[in-house]
């Protein structure tokens, strides 16, 4: 019994540890050193007093290491889950369009997205629109949607921001 406790405590506190680990490196990429530094430190000290009583334990059994890697797993899913549920960003999405497609342009605008435009030539010589817009990640799937529905081929490229300066965002001047 005393070793399905600690078993069991190993596991839950390595899930919270792990998920503090994984928030942290968030914040870390976001540039938001100080909460990431906190974030470490309560990280840390999980860490330390969950390592102490597994390694202190009289116990050699295979289960205190299973618990062990089952709570990192268990831990590293969660955190995945909470950071990109609740840690929203800003995203640069870029759109290459089929010239005769550009009424997305519209539509994107008309549903509160910046768009700025670029002429562009595809690899074949035909007319392409480039697209530029940046937005907040839980936005991704409804801008996307708004495209694929007036040109299902459009070539669209997403990636993290770090900084933004200026600029417009969902009816929302900076």
């Amino acid at each position: 019994m005393e070793l399905l406790l600690l078993c069991i405590r190993i596991f839950l506190v390595r899930i919270m540890d792990v998920s503090l680990g994984t928030i942290r490196t968030v914040m870390t990429v976001k540039g938001k050193n100080i909460i990431a530094a906190l974030i470490g430190f309560i990280e840390v000290t999980i860490w330390f007093l969950v390592v102490k009583d597994a390694l202190n334990s009289a116990s050699n059994s295979l289960w205190i290491a299973v618990s062990y890697a089952g709570g990192f797993a268990t831990g590293t899913f969660i955190g995945g889950f909470i950071s990109k549920k609740f840690i929203h960003g800003k995203l640069g999405v870029q759109m290459v369009i089929h010239e005769e497609k550009k009424e997305v342009i519209d539509a994107l605008r008309e549903h509160g997205y910046a768009v700025s435009v670029v002429s562009a030539q595809g690899y074949q010589g035909n007319n392409k629109l480039m697209l530029f817009s940046e937005i907040d990640s839980n936005h991704l799937s409804e801008l996307e949607n708004i495209v694929k529905k007036y040109d299902e081929k459009a070539f669209i490229v997403v990636n993290e921001t770090k900084y933004v300066q200026n600029g417009y965002f969902r009816g929302v001047a900076k």
